[in-house]
C-alpha cells in the first residue's frame, strides 16, 4: 500500500500573522503535513516597539532571527515572492524556485503609503521598519552634531521636528522623541527655545479610533511634554526643508511620516483575489479567513478585510486561528468560524506614562505604561526560549548603558 503524500502548508510572510501561524502549526506538528515559511527577511520585526529604536534602544530588541523562533518542524526559506498562481497552486520566488502547496497562507503585510503627496516619499523619514527607525535616529543625532556655526534663525528650522500622523505610531514616536531631543539638547548645550516638535493630524483630533476623552487626555500629555499638536491639517506637499499644510507653510529638516499604510504590492498582482471596495481595499475573506472563492487559501493580518485588521494583536489572533483551522482539517475535526476579536490599545506617551483602553476600561499614567511593556515582554516570552528572551533584554540593557 502506497504511503499517502504529506500535505504541503506554504506560508508567505514573516510578520506577526505568518510567524504566529507557523509557530502554532509547528507546535501542533501535524504528522501528515510539512510546513514552509517564505520571508524576504531573515528576521522578525516587532514594529510596535520601533519608536524605542528611533530614540536610543538597540535594534536587537525589535529584530529577532526567524531561526530563533521557528526552530523545528518549519522549513524556513529566505527569498522574495514574485508570483502566486492560485489556479495551479504554485508560488514562484526570486531565486527561481517553485513551491507547490495544498494550503496557502498569505500574510505578506503592508507597507508605507504616501498617497501621491508631492515630495513626501523622497524627502520624509518613514517609520515602518527597524532600518527606517535607525535612519531616523542617525538623522537626529547628525542634526545635533552639526549645529555649530549656524545662525539662531537657521537653528529654529534645523531643530524643528514634525511628526505627521496622529495614530498610535505617531503619538508614540512624538512622545518618546520629545524626551530624546531634550536629552540631546542638554548634551550639546543647545537652548530649549530653539527646539520644537509638532504632531500633525488631518482629522479633528488625535487617535480618532479611540473615544474623545482618551484623545483629549493624550493630547494634554503631549502638550505637557512640549509637543505642539496640530489637528485638521492635511499635508499637501513637501519640498527640501519645507512642508506645506492646509493654510500653513513650515521650515523643517525632519518630517517623520507615520500616517498611512497600504497592502504589499505583490498582493495586488495575485490573479483571482477579490478586494473590498472601500478603506484600504483589503482581500475579501469568508468565515474561515479563506480568500473569497478559494478553499485552503487564507488571507490574514493587515491584508484581510476583517474588522480590526492593521494591528499586531489582530495579526497574531489571525495566525492562531488559521493554524488551528488547518490542523482541524488535517485531523478531520469540525471547523469553527472566525470571530473577530476586539482590540485593546496600550499607548505609551513619553517616559513613565501611557494610556490603556480595554473596552469601557480606561487607565492612564505609570500603570498603563508598565502594562504596555508587559505586553511586549509577554509576546516575546510566547515565541522565544527563556535563554533567548533573557539575552535579548540583557543585550538591550547593555546597549543602553553604553549610550548613556
Amino acid at each position: 500500500m502506497q504511503k499517502e503524500a504529506k500535505k504541503k502548508i506554504l506560508i508567505l510572510g514573516g510578520g506577526f500573522a505568518g510567524v504566529q501561524a507557523a509557530f502554532d502549526l509547528a507546535k501542533k506538528n501535524p504528522k501528515n503535513a510539512e510546513i514552509t515559511l517564505i520571508s524576504n527577511k531573515s528576521y522578525f520585526e516587532y514594529y510596535p516597539a520601533l519608536y524605542r529604536v528611533a530614540t536610543g534602544a538597540s535594534p536587537i530588541e525589535v529584530c529577532v532571527p526567524l531561526s530563533e523562533i521557528l526552530k523545528k518542524n518549519v522549513d524556513l526559506v529566505i527569498d522574495t515572492v514574485l508570483n502566486v498562481d492560485l489556479q495551479n497552486k504554485k508560488v514562484a520566488t526570486a531565486s527561481g524556485e517553485i513551491y507547490e502547496y495544498d494550503f496557502l497562507i498569505i500574510a505578506l503585510g503592508s507597507q508605507t503609503a504616501y498617497f501621491n503627496i508631492p515630495g513626501l516619499k523622497d524627502l520624509s523619514l518613514g517609520f515602518k521598519s527597524a532600518s527606517q527607525a535607525m535612519e531616523l535616529r542617525h538623522h537626529i543625532n547628525k542634526l545635533f552634531k552639526t549645529h555649530a556655526g549656524h545662525k539662531a534663525e537657521d537653528l529654529v528650522s534645523h531643530f524643528h521636528f514634525v511628526v505627521v500622523g496622529g495614530g498610535p505610531s505617531g503619538v508614540e514616536v512624538a512622545g518618546d522623541l520629545s524626551v530624546f531631543i531634550k536629552k540631546l539638547a542638554k548634551a550639546y548645550k543647545i537652548k530649549k527655545s530653539l527646539i520644537s516638535l509638532d504632531i500633525v493630524e488631518g482629522n479633528a483630533r488625535l487617535l480618532p479610533m479611540l473615544p474623545e476623552s482618551v484623545s483629549a487626555k493624550i493630547e494634554k500629555r503631549l502638550k505637557k511634554l512640549g509637543v505642539h499638536v496640530m489637528t485638521n491639517r492635511k499635508l499637501l506637499k513637501e519640498e527640501i526643508e519645507e512642508i506645506y499644510l492646509a493654510g500653513i507653510t513650515m521650515k523643517t529638516k525632519t518630517v517623520i511620516w507615520t500616517a498611512g499604510t497600504e497592502l504589499a504590492p505583490i498582493v495586488r498582482t495575485i490573479t483571482g483575489l477579490s478586494f473590498a471596495e472601500s478603506g484600504q481595499k483589503r482581500i475579501l475573506v469568508n468565515e474561515y479567513l479563506e480568500a473569497k472563492g478559494y478553499t485552503g487559501v487564507y488571507a490574514l493580518g493587515d491584508i484581510a478585510d476583517t474588522p480590526y485588521a492593521g494591528l499586531a494583536q489582530t495579526a497574531i489572533y489571525d495566525g492562531k486561528f488559521v493554524a488551528r483551522d488547518i490542523y482541524k482539517i488535517l485531523s478531520a475535526q469540525s471547523r469553527k468560524k472566525y470571530n473577530a476579536k476586539k482590540v485593546a490599545y496600550a499607548i505609551p506617551v513619553g517616559e513613565n506614562w501611557g494610556a490603556l483602553v480595554l473596552g469601557p476600561i480606561k487607565i492612564y499614567g505609570y500603570l498603563a505604561y508598565i502594562v504596555r511593556h508587559f505586553i511586549d515582554f509577554k509576546y516575546f516570552a510566547s515565541i522565544l526560549s527563556p535563554y533567548k528572551l533573557f539575552s535579548i533584554f540583557f543585550e538591550g540593557w547593555k546597549y543602553r548603558k553604553i549610550k548613556e
